[in-house]
Protein backbone atom coordinates (compact mmCIF):
# COMPACT_ATOMS: atom_id res chain seq x y z
CA UNK A 1 0.00 0.00 0.00
CA UNK A 2 1.27 3.47 -0.95
CA UNK A 3 1.66 5.71 2.08
CA UNK A 4 3.33 8.56 0.19
CA UNK A 5 1.64 11.93 0.52
CA UNK A 6 0.50 13.89 -2.50
CA UNK A 7 2.17 17.19 -3.26
CA UNK A 8 -0.91 19.03 -1.95
CA UNK A 9 -0.88 17.02 1.29
CA UNK A 10 2.83 17.71 1.86
CA UNK A 11 2.20 21.41 1.25
CA UNK A 12 -0.61 21.38 3.82
CA UNK A 13 1.55 19.57 6.36
CA UNK A 14 4.50 21.91 5.83
CA UNK A 15 2.32 25.03 6.00
CA UNK A 16 0.83 24.04 9.34
CA UNK A 17 4.23 23.01 10.70
CA UNK A 18 5.75 26.39 9.72
CA UNK A 19 2.90 28.38 11.22
CA UNK A 20 3.05 26.54 14.54
CA UNK A 21 6.84 26.56 14.56
CA UNK A 22 6.84 30.34 14.23
CA UNK A 23 3.88 31.19 16.45
CA UNK A 24 3.56 28.38 18.99
CA UNK A 25 6.68 28.15 21.07
CA UNK A 26 6.18 26.91 24.61
CA UNK A 27 6.46 30.40 26.10
CA UNK A 28 4.05 31.76 23.48
CA UNK A 29 1.61 28.97 24.34
CA UNK A 30 1.67 29.98 28.00
CA UNK A 31 0.76 33.49 26.94
CA UNK A 32 -2.19 32.25 24.88
CA UNK A 33 -3.36 30.17 27.83
CA UNK A 34 -3.50 33.26 30.05
CA UNK A 35 -5.68 35.20 27.59
CA UNK A 36 -9.38 35.65 28.47
CA UNK A 37 -10.50 32.91 26.07
CA UNK A 38 -7.55 30.64 26.81
CA UNK A 39 -6.39 30.48 23.19
CA UNK A 40 -5.24 32.78 20.41
CA UNK A 41 -7.71 34.58 18.13
CA UNK A 42 -4.75 35.66 15.99
CA UNK A 43 -3.70 32.05 15.42
CA UNK A 44 -7.32 31.11 14.75
CA UNK A 45 -7.47 33.73 11.99
CA UNK A 46 -4.31 32.29 10.48
CA UNK A 47 -5.86 28.81 10.56
CA UNK A 48 -8.68 30.33 8.51
CA UNK A 49 -6.21 31.86 6.02
CA UNK A 50 -4.59 28.44 5.51
CA UNK A 51 -7.98 26.79 4.91
CA UNK A 52 -7.76 24.67 8.05
CA UNK A 53 -11.17 25.73 9.34
CA UNK A 54 -12.92 24.66 6.14
CA UNK A 55 -10.84 21.50 5.78
CA UNK A 56 -13.57 18.79 5.75
CA UNK A 57 -16.25 20.73 3.87
CA UNK A 58 -16.95 20.52 0.16
CA UNK A 59 -15.39 23.21 -1.99
CA UNK A 60 -18.76 24.30 -3.38
CA UNK A 61 -19.84 25.05 0.22
CA UNK A 62 -16.82 27.22 0.89
CA UNK A 63 -14.57 24.49 2.27
CA UNK A 64 -11.19 22.94 1.45
CA UNK A 65 -12.48 19.55 0.31
CA UNK A 66 -10.07 17.57 2.49
CA UNK A 67 -10.50 14.02 3.72
CA UNK A 68 -9.41 11.94 6.69
CA UNK A 69 -5.74 11.93 5.66
CA UNK A 70 -5.70 15.73 5.65
CA UNK A 71 -7.37 15.72 9.07
CA UNK A 72 -4.65 13.37 10.32
CA UNK A 73 -1.86 15.58 8.98
CA UNK A 74 -3.20 18.77 10.56
CA UNK A 75 -4.04 17.13 13.90
CA UNK A 76 -0.54 15.66 14.23
CA UNK A 77 1.03 19.11 13.84
CA UNK A 78 -1.41 20.57 16.37
CA UNK A 79 -0.42 17.79 18.76
CA UNK A 80 3.25 18.67 18.40
CA UNK A 81 2.41 22.21 19.50
CA UNK A 82 -0.17 21.07 22.12
CA UNK A 83 -2.32 23.75 20.50
CA UNK A 84 -5.12 25.33 22.51
CA UNK A 85 -7.52 26.47 19.77
CA UNK A 86 -10.90 24.71 19.30
CA UNK A 87 -10.00 23.05 16.00
CA UNK A 88 -11.16 19.52 16.81
CA UNK A 89 -14.45 20.60 18.49
CA UNK A 90 -15.32 23.02 15.69
CA UNK A 91 -13.92 21.55 12.50
CA UNK A 92 -13.79 17.81 13.14
CA UNK A 93 -16.70 17.21 15.51
CA UNK A 94 -18.98 20.10 14.63
CA UNK A 95 -18.05 19.84 10.97
CA UNK A 96 -18.77 16.13 11.01
CA UNK A 97 -22.29 16.67 12.31
CA UNK A 98 -22.97 19.36 9.72
CA UNK A 99 -21.64 17.29 6.81
CA UNK A 100 -23.56 14.15 7.77
CA UNK A 101 -26.68 15.54 9.44
CA UNK A 102 -27.43 19.10 8.36
CA UNK A 103 -29.55 20.25 5.47
CA UNK A 104 -27.92 21.89 2.46
CA UNK A 105 -29.48 25.18 3.48
CA UNK A 106 -28.02 25.01 6.99
CA UNK A 107 -24.58 24.09 5.67
CA UNK A 108 -24.66 26.96 3.20
CA UNK A 109 -25.37 29.29 6.12
CA UNK A 110 -22.86 27.96 8.65
CA UNK A 111 -19.90 26.57 6.68
CA UNK A 112 -18.71 29.97 5.37
CA UNK A 113 -18.84 31.33 8.92
CA UNK A 114 -16.80 28.41 10.22
CA UNK A 115 -14.28 28.57 7.38
CA UNK A 116 -13.80 32.31 7.99
CA UNK A 117 -13.16 31.76 11.71
CA UNK A 118 -16.32 33.58 12.75
CA UNK A 119 -18.19 30.64 14.29
CA UNK A 120 -16.99 28.03 16.80
CA UNK A 121 -18.88 24.85 17.65
CA UNK A 122 -18.77 22.50 20.64
CA UNK A 123 -20.23 19.05 21.27
CA UNK A 124 -22.39 18.80 24.40
CA UNK A 125 -22.63 15.05 25.00
CA UNK A 126 -21.18 13.93 28.33
CA UNK A 127 -23.40 13.81 31.41
CA UNK A 128 -22.52 13.09 35.03
CA UNK A 129 -23.74 9.50 34.87
CA UNK A 130 -22.83 8.67 31.26
CA UNK A 131 -19.08 8.08 31.52
CA UNK A 132 -18.12 6.94 27.97
CA UNK A 133 -21.48 5.50 26.89
CA UNK A 134 -22.85 7.61 24.05
CA UNK A 135 -26.31 6.13 24.50
CA UNK A 136 -26.59 7.18 28.17
CA UNK A 137 -28.53 10.41 27.71
CA UNK A 138 -30.84 11.91 30.36
CA UNK A 139 -31.11 15.38 28.80
CA UNK A 140 -34.53 15.64 27.16
CA UNK A 141 -35.86 17.20 23.97
CA UNK A 142 -39.58 17.81 23.78
CA UNK A 143 -41.62 18.84 20.79
CA UNK A 144 -42.89 22.41 21.06
CA UNK A 145 -44.91 23.49 18.06
CA UNK A 146 -42.69 23.13 15.01
CA UNK A 147 -39.50 22.99 17.08
CA UNK A 148 -37.86 21.34 20.08
CA UNK A 149 -36.93 22.54 23.57
CA UNK A 150 -33.96 21.08 25.43
CA UNK A 151 -33.65 20.55 29.20
CA UNK A 152 -30.78 18.96 31.09
CA UNK A 153 -27.11 19.27 31.96
CA UNK A 154 -23.94 18.51 30.06
CA UNK A 155 -20.42 18.40 31.44
CA UNK A 156 -16.87 18.59 30.07
CA UNK A 157 -17.99 20.37 26.91
CA UNK A 158 -14.59 21.07 25.34
CA UNK A 159 -14.43 24.76 24.36
CA UNK A 160 -18.08 25.08 25.26
CA UNK A 161 -17.47 28.48 26.85
CA UNK A 162 -16.37 30.13 23.58
CA UNK A 163 -18.59 28.26 21.12
CA UNK A 164 -21.25 30.18 19.27
CA UNK A 165 -23.41 27.10 18.78
CA UNK A 166 -23.64 23.79 20.62
CA UNK A 167 -24.32 20.39 19.10
CA UNK A 168 -26.42 18.68 21.79
CA UNK A 169 -27.59 15.11 22.23
CA UNK A 170 -30.97 14.84 23.93
CA UNK A 171 -33.52 12.10 24.46
CA UNK A 172 -36.76 12.36 22.52
CA UNK A 173 -38.13 8.96 23.57
CA UNK A 174 -37.34 5.80 25.55
CA UNK A 175 -35.30 5.14 28.66
CA UNK A 176 -32.07 6.79 29.71
CA UNK A 177 -29.79 4.10 28.23
CA UNK A 178 -31.85 3.09 25.19
CA UNK A 179 -30.07 3.28 21.86
CA UNK A 180 -33.19 4.54 20.11
CA UNK A 181 -34.87 7.84 20.91
CA UNK A 182 -31.75 10.05 20.86
CA UNK A 183 -31.73 13.21 18.78
CA UNK A 184 -28.95 15.63 17.84
CA UNK A 185 -29.80 19.33 17.99
CA UNK A 186 -28.10 22.62 17.20
CA UNK A 187 -28.55 25.21 19.96
CA UNK A 188 -27.49 28.84 20.17
CA UNK A 189 -24.92 28.86 22.98
CA UNK A 190 -25.96 32.36 24.07
CA UNK A 191 -29.69 31.84 23.63
CA UNK A 192 -32.42 31.89 26.29
CA UNK A 193 -32.34 28.94 28.64
CA UNK A 194 -28.61 28.19 28.16
CA UNK A 195 -26.22 28.69 31.09
CA UNK A 196 -22.49 28.05 30.78
CA UNK A 197 -19.70 27.88 33.35
CA UNK A 198 -16.26 27.83 31.75
CA UNK A 199 -13.03 26.51 33.27
CA UNK A 200 -9.55 25.38 32.30
CA UNK A 201 -8.86 21.68 31.91
CA UNK A 202 -5.80 19.93 33.29
CA UNK A 203 -4.03 20.13 29.91
CA UNK A 204 -4.64 23.86 29.44
CA UNK A 205 -7.66 23.68 27.16
CA UNK A 206 -11.01 25.27 27.95
CA UNK A 207 -14.26 23.44 28.76
CA UNK A 208 -17.66 24.24 30.20
CA UNK A 209 -20.51 22.88 32.24
CA UNK A 210 -23.72 23.68 30.37
CA UNK A 211 -27.28 23.70 31.63
CA UNK A 212 -30.34 23.80 29.37
CA UNK A 213 -33.66 25.03 30.77
CA UNK A 214 -36.21 24.77 27.98
CA UNK A 215 -33.65 26.07 25.51
CA UNK A 216 -35.01 26.14 21.97
CA UNK A 217 -33.13 24.18 19.31
CA UNK A 218 -32.30 26.01 16.10
CA UNK A 219 -32.15 22.86 14.00
CA UNK A 220 -32.30 19.08 14.12
CA UNK A 221 -29.26 17.21 12.77
CA UNK A 222 -30.30 13.88 11.32
CA UNK A 223 -33.20 11.81 12.61
CA UNK A 224 -34.49 13.12 15.98
CA UNK A 225 -35.79 9.65 16.86
CA UNK A 226 -32.65 7.74 15.87
CA UNK A 227 -29.62 10.02 15.99
CA UNK A 228 -27.17 7.67 17.71
CA UNK A 229 -25.79 6.25 14.43
CA UNK A 230 -24.90 9.81 13.43
CA UNK A 231 -23.15 10.34 16.78
CA UNK A 232 -21.25 7.07 16.35
CA UNK A 233 -20.11 8.08 12.88
CA UNK A 234 -18.84 11.49 13.99
CA UNK A 235 -17.09 10.04 17.03
CA UNK A 236 -15.35 7.47 14.83
CA UNK A 237 -14.18 10.27 12.53
CA UNK A 238 -12.99 12.26 15.53
CA UNK A 239 -10.84 9.33 16.66
CA UNK A 240 -8.77 9.88 13.50
CA UNK A 241 -7.90 13.38 14.72
CA UNK A 242 -7.36 12.31 18.33
CA UNK A 243 -5.01 9.51 17.25
CA UNK A 244 -2.95 11.85 15.10
CA UNK A 245 -2.84 14.52 17.80
CA UNK A 246 -1.55 11.92 20.27
CA UNK A 247 1.16 10.81 17.83
CA UNK A 248 2.31 14.42 17.51
CA UNK A 249 2.48 14.74 21.29
CA UNK A 250 4.35 11.45 21.66
CA UNK A 251 6.85 12.40 18.96
CA UNK A 252 7.83 15.60 20.76
CA UNK A 253 7.89 13.91 24.18
CA UNK A 254 10.19 11.21 22.81
CA UNK A 255 12.49 13.73 21.10
CA UNK A 256 12.69 15.86 24.23
CA UNK A 257 13.57 12.81 26.30
CA UNK A 258 16.34 11.69 23.96
CA UNK A 259 17.84 15.18 23.92
CA UNK A 260 17.71 15.33 27.72
CA UNK A 261 19.42 11.94 28.02
CA UNK A 262 22.29 13.24 25.89
CA UNK A 263 22.92 16.27 28.11
CA UNK A 264 21.93 15.25 31.66
CA UNK A 265 24.93 13.76 33.46
CA UNK A 266 25.28 11.41 36.41
CA UNK A 267 28.62 10.03 37.60
CA UNK A 268 30.29 12.31 35.00
CA UNK A 269 28.53 10.51 32.14
CA UNK A 270 25.42 11.36 30.09
CA UNK A 271 22.53 9.28 31.40
CA UNK A 272 21.90 8.21 27.81
CA UNK A 273 25.04 6.07 28.01
CA UNK A 274 23.44 3.76 30.58
CA UNK A 275 22.14 0.64 28.92
CA UNK A 276 19.04 0.29 31.08
CA UNK A 277 17.89 3.79 30.10
CA UNK A 278 18.70 3.13 26.45
CA UNK A 279 16.34 0.14 26.58
CA UNK A 280 13.57 2.31 28.00
CA UNK A 281 14.10 4.92 25.29
CA UNK A 282 14.00 2.18 22.65
CA UNK A 283 10.73 0.87 24.09
CA UNK A 284 9.34 4.41 23.84
CA UNK A 285 10.24 4.48 20.15
CA UNK A 286 8.53 1.13 19.58
CA UNK A 287 5.35 2.38 21.20
CA UNK A 288 5.50 5.62 19.20
CA UNK A 289 5.83 3.77 15.91
CA UNK A 290 3.00 1.40 16.82
CA UNK A 291 0.84 4.42 17.54
CA UNK A 292 1.85 6.03 14.25
CA UNK A 293 0.85 2.89 12.36
CA UNK A 294 -2.52 2.87 14.11
CA UNK A 295 -2.99 6.54 13.21
CA UNK A 296 -2.55 5.62 9.54
CA UNK A 297 -4.95 2.72 10.04
CA UNK A 298 -7.49 5.10 11.59
CA UNK A 299 -7.49 7.31 8.49
CA UNK A 300 -8.22 4.24 6.36
CA UNK A 301 -10.35 2.18 8.75
CA UNK A 302 -12.89 4.96 9.29
CA UNK A 303 -13.88 4.57 5.63
CA UNK A 304 -15.43 1.15 6.42
CA UNK A 305 -19.10 1.30 5.38
CA UNK A 306 -20.31 -1.31 7.85
CA UNK A 307 -20.80 0.66 11.10
CA UNK A 308 -20.13 -2.42 13.25
CA UNK A 309 -16.80 -3.12 11.57
CA UNK A 310 -15.93 0.58 11.51
CA UNK A 311 -16.48 0.80 15.25
CA UNK A 312 -14.20 -2.22 15.79
CA UNK A 313 -11.52 -0.55 13.66
CA UNK A 314 -11.67 2.65 15.67
CA UNK A 315 -11.85 0.76 18.97
CA UNK A 316 -8.54 -0.92 18.12
CA UNK A 317 -7.05 2.45 17.25
CA UNK A 318 -8.16 4.04 20.52
CA UNK A 319 -6.93 1.06 22.54
CA UNK A 320 -3.42 1.06 21.06
CA UNK A 321 -3.05 4.84 20.95
CA UNK A 322 -4.09 5.09 24.60
CA UNK A 323 -1.68 2.38 25.74
CA UNK A 324 1.19 3.86 23.72
CA UNK A 325 0.46 7.34 25.02
CA UNK A 326 0.44 6.16 28.60
CA UNK A 327 3.77 4.37 28.19
CA UNK A 328 5.54 7.15 26.29
CA UNK A 329 4.21 9.80 28.66
CA UNK A 330 5.17 7.93 31.79
CA UNK A 331 8.65 7.08 30.53
CA UNK A 332 9.30 10.66 29.42
CA UNK A 333 8.45 11.86 32.93
CA UNK A 334 10.56 9.17 34.60
CA UNK A 335 13.62 9.70 32.38
CA UNK A 336 13.48 13.47 32.86
CA UNK A 337 13.22 13.16 36.62
CA UNK A 338 11.89 15.99 38.77
CA UNK A 339 12.14 18.69 36.10
CA UNK A 340 9.32 17.04 34.14
CA UNK A 341 6.90 17.73 36.98
CA UNK A 342 7.36 21.51 36.86
CA UNK A 343 4.93 23.84 35.10
CA UNK A 344 7.89 25.67 33.54
CA UNK A 345 9.02 22.65 31.53
CA UNK A 346 7.11 21.41 28.48
CA UNK A 347 7.40 17.64 28.98
CA UNK A 348 4.72 17.40 31.65
CA UNK A 349 2.31 19.42 29.51
CA UNK A 350 2.58 16.88 26.71
CA UNK A 351 1.76 14.08 29.15
CA UNK A 352 -1.28 16.02 30.37
CA UNK A 353 -2.55 16.44 26.82
CA UNK A 354 -2.00 12.74 26.16
CA UNK A 355 -3.97 11.89 29.30
CA UNK A 356 -6.92 14.07 28.29
CA UNK A 357 -6.73 12.81 24.71
CA UNK A 358 -6.93 9.21 25.95
CA UNK A 359 -10.05 9.97 28.01
CA UNK A 360 -11.98 11.58 25.16
CA UNK A 361 -14.72 9.21 23.94
CA UNK A 362 -13.35 6.32 25.96
CA UNK A 363 -9.90 5.43 27.26
CA UNK A 364 -7.79 2.45 26.23
CA UNK A 365 -9.23 0.15 28.90
CA UNK A 366 -12.79 0.96 27.82
CA UNK A 367 -12.10 0.05 24.21
CA UNK A 368 -10.19 -3.12 25.09
CA UNK A 369 -13.28 -4.27 27.00
CA UNK A 370 -15.45 -3.28 24.04
CA UNK A 371 -13.37 -5.41 21.68
CA UNK A 372 -13.39 -8.34 24.11
CA UNK A 373 -17.18 -8.18 24.47
CA UNK A 374 -17.71 -7.87 20.71
CA UNK A 375 -15.60 -10.91 19.79
CA UNK A 376 -12.33 -9.18 19.01
CA UNK A 377 -11.17 -7.19 16.02
CA UNK A 378 -11.25 -10.23 13.74
CA UNK A 379 -13.95 -12.87 14.22
CA UNK A 380 -12.73 -16.40 14.89
CA UNK A 381 -13.05 -18.81 11.96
Amino acid sequence: MDFDLTEEQRLLQDSVARLLGDKYGFEQRKGYMKSPEGWSREIWAQYAELGLLGLPFAEDEGGFGGGHVETMLVAEQLGKAIALEPWIPTVVIGGGFLRAGASAELRSELVPQIAAGELMLAFAQTERQSRYDLNDVATTAKKDGSGWVISGRKGMVIHGDSAGKLVVTARTAGGQRDHKGIGVFLVDASGPGVTRRGYRTVDGQRAAEVEFANARAEAVLGNPEDGLPLVDQVVDETIVALAAEAVGCMQVAHDMTIDYMKTRKQFDRPIGSFQALQHRAADMLVQLEQARSMSYFAAMGVEERDPVERRKNMASVKAQIGRSARFVGQQSIQLHGGIAMTMEYACGHYFKRLTVNDAMFGDADYWVRFLANSGGLVAAA
